[in-house]
């Protein structure tokens, strides 16, 4: 018979592939020999010093063959890192694995990104410096988390707890009694599910308490567990942070006696830029500007592979609540150390550009400086002084700062007037909460001329940049736009034509296209429905290293430059401009171009899923809102049409709902496609796609974010509808044949046969 530490070793030896058959052959054991074999293996796993999974026999804190791994970053080189999903705490913290690609890879295997889970494949082979263990990705897997997040339960007569989940398709678990946390009846809370059962109600752990539904943070955390959002910082990235030194002036341009100004919204707490211009007094250049754009050196702390560059990534961006941010940087960065305080030191990488009195830009230049912020306003107080209404702030800054500021603005006007972009105008809501986190009010805030001087310098200072780096050979992360696919063309080009405008077929449209449509219906009632479908024809905007253009912004080269507090891309834009023009040795590092596809498609995603997080989060709260108005009528417009009923954008404050086809009455509705609309087979009755209406609201589902609504106007009727919707594929031969019979009542809601 072996020792036990032969036994031990020949286990350790193969990770995974060692049971109690392989055992006996390795050391000859045969016939009666094998029950003395069988006794050591159960005293060696009763001791803790085996683990038995499946025929299997492990040491523990052993990987066994095949298991589940959570991607969690990548290495210096580009290739995945993950831990083990399901790791027993008691051995210590989870080794990390170098996770290679699949070997067949097919779109019905995709290749597993960060925060994903993938089943894997141990392997015998140098995992290199950065992990444990070498593993190979056999697939992809679905991320049913075990953390869930749901809403307490608690029996008052029998004390049992259980979780009732926000999503509908996990099923409920049972929760121990003895560890809420302090957590009550109805509170919004966070599990980890530690036992699941074949058959039974699952178990769980409460891990936290997140508070009262009604609040905004109990909705904001649902957003984020739901879109896999990170919102805590690692323990390293945050000494990492807290560790940072103040950057010098040394070594940089010294523009402190430049008036910089932030303009920003009132509750901003980061400022990534501040501005300053004046009129050109060359010779060469009557009637042009100057402006300067100053953003914040976020590459002069958060260095490349460092914890706080990798966090950075794996978040891609900050997202923005209506009540707070989850930042992409700790705090000492984002808000104290890069943020451009007023009257502070700060380290900038700032551009100068000169335009000429028709706005088309002359020459532009990139500077590493040491500035100081002048004032710090919002876009309000701004736009007041500029109207004649000053106060201690921005009156002695008025003739010196504002005042040349817009006038620049005027000339850049020209230029982005003979360039015309897509001019899309659609307001956004903004929630405004009470101080217990609940909603006070949804209002539309007006756009100003001093949000638009802001955007038009930023986007000039991220044209400088493309093209800088373009000129340099340098790599970067473009910003692009496609083209509308013919496919959404067809769609927008049968939708106009029930308006009776016409949309090319030959050639390339561009943005001037679509901006003359959207003239033709500027201060008319189709205006709003016009702007939403021109909208939905748009390709979505994203970062890659390969430059298509920007089509929307109607721009040969665009590259995010201006907000590198908040999106990663524009931190590697900065540092692409730091090694290209040879401004510090914290540029971007050589090599890097073979990863740039994969950071782009991560980032790309990243504000994906933030910008699902920012309005599902606004849907809900509004569904909050509204819960204690159920039976109330209100004016909206008809958002959206599906051939399952109708999305209805109520007026007063932008909510979202849903009338469902077979409620709107006793005909049948048929969806055409083409025109946005449902038409009654019998009755021609029809609802159409920008179309105002009255509703009720009879349902409103909080956790859900969603509204129902019963319609209470009538629809047009056939002939008016005519020429706009009949037209349309064959609708007005096939119906005229039908029956007429039916028709609304006269109390709006109920219909009658004639």
């Amino acid at each position: 018979m072996p020792s036990r530490e032969d036994i031990l070793k020949f286990i350790a030896d193969n990770p995974g592939k060692a049971g109690k058959r392989e055992i006996a052959r390795h050391f000859g054991i045969v016939g009666a020999a094998r029950i003395p074999l069988k006794h050591m293996l159960k005293d060696l796993a009763a001791s803790g010093q085996l683990e038995r999974r499946r025929k299997r026999l492990l040491r523990p804190g052993d990987l066994p063959p095949v298991f589940v791994v959570k991607i969690t970053g990548r290495t210096a080189d580009g290739e995945l890192l993950g831990i083990p999903l399901n790791w027993d705490k008691d051995h210590g913290d989870a080794p990390l694995v170098l996770a290679l690609p699949q070997q067949n890879k097919n779109k019905f295997n995709p290749v597993p990104g960060i925060g994903d889970k993938a089943l894997v494949k141990l392997l015998e082979q140098d995992a290199g410096p950065e992990a444990k263990h070498c593993v190979r990705v056999m697939k992809r897997l679905e991320n049913n988390d075990t953390d869930i997040l749901g809403i307490l339960r608690i029996n008052e007569d029998t004390k049992a707890v259980r979780l009732e989940p926000i999503d509908r398709k996990q099923r409920e678990v049972d929760i121990d009694p003895r560890e809420l946390l302090e957590s009550q009846d109805g509170d919004l809370v966070k599990i980890e599910v530690h036992k699941v059962g074949k058959y039974g109600t699952a178990r769980g752990k409460i891990v936290k308490r997140i508070g009262s539904t009604s609040s905004e943070m109990a909705v904001s955390e649902i957003a984020l567990h739901t879109q896999g959002i990170r919102n805590e910082f690692p323990g390293s990235v945050t000494a990492e942070s807290e560790n940072v030194k103040p950057a010098t002036s040394k070594g940089r341009e010294d523009w402190r006696d430049i008036p910089l100004i932030t303009i920003d919204p009132a509750t901003a707490k980061d400022h990534d830029d501040a501005v300053y211009a004046q009129l050109d007094d060359s010779a060469d250049n009557e009637g042009g500007c100057i402006v300067y754009v100053a953003i914040a050196d976020v590459a002069a702390y958060v260095t490349p592979g460092s914890p706080l560059d990798k966090e950075a990534l794996l978040r891609g961006n900050s997202v923005y609540f209506p009540d707070r941010v989850i930042p992409m940087l700790p705090e000492r960065i984002s808000n104290n150390l890069c943020s451009l305080r007023e009257n502070e030191d700060r380290p900038s990488l700032a551009t100068r550009m000169v335009f000429d009195k028709n706005g088309k830009k002359i020459s532009h230049s990139f500077h590493r400086v040491i500035m100081r912020s002048a004032a710090k306003l919002s876009y309000q107080q701004a736009q007041k002084a500029i109207e004649g209404v000053t106060d201690d702030k921005t009156g002695p800054l008025l003739e010196t700062v504002l005042q040349p500021l817009w006038a620049a603005y005027e000339i850049l006007k020209r230029g982005r007037d003979k360039r015309q972009p897509l001019e899309l105008d659609i307001p956004e809501r903004r929630i405004l909460l009470k101080e217990d986190g609940t909603v006070d009010q949804i209002v539309v805030p007006e756009r100003l001329d001093a949000h638009k001087l802001i955007e038009e310098c930023m986007i000039q200072a991220n044209v400088s940049a493309a093209e800088e780096l373009e000129k340099r050979s340098t790599p970067l992360l473009y910003r692009i736009h496609d083209a509308s696919t013919p496919e959404k063309l067809e769609n927008l080009r049968d939708f106009l034509s029930t308006l009776n405008v016409k949309l090319p077929h030959i050639g390339g449209l561009r943005a001037a296209v679509f901006n003359n449509i959207l003239d033709k219906f500027k201060d008319t009632a189709s205006a709003t429905m016009v702007s939403e479908v021109v909208l939905r024809s748009q390709a979505q905007a994203e970062y890659n290293p390969d430059n298509i253009g920007h089509f929307g912004l109607n721009l040969r080269r665009y590259a995010h430059f201006t907000s590198p507090i908040r999106r990663y891309a524009d931190l590697i834009v900065h540092r692409a401009l730091i090694r290209a023009l040879k401004l510090g040795d914290d540029g971007l590092p050589y090599g890097i171009e073979e990863k740039l596809p994969a950071i782009a498609a991560e980032i790309s995603g990243a504000e994906r899923r933030a910008m699902l997080a920012e309005r599902e989060t606004i849907d809900r709260l509004i569904a909050l809102y509204l819960c204690d108005r159920i039976g109330a009528e209100f004016q909206g417009r008809i958002a959206g049409v599906t051939k399952s009923g109708l999305f209805v954008k109520l007026l007063q404050n932008g909510a979202d709902g849903f009338i469902p086809a077979s409620t709107i009455g006793m005909d049948y509705y048929e969806y055409v496609e083409s025109a946005h609309a449902l038409v009654g087979r019998a009755t021609g009755e029809t609802y159409q796609l920008g179309d105002a209406v009255q509703v009720k609201l009879v349902e409103a589902a909080p956790f859900a974010g969603s509204l129902r609504f019963e319609m209470l106007t009538e629809g047009k009727s056939k002939s008016e509808a005519a020429g706009r919707v009949a037209k349309h594929k064959g609708w007005q031969a096939r119906n005229d044949s039908k029956p007429k019979g039916l028709r609304r009542s006269k109390n709006g809601n109920k219909r009658k046969r004639t």
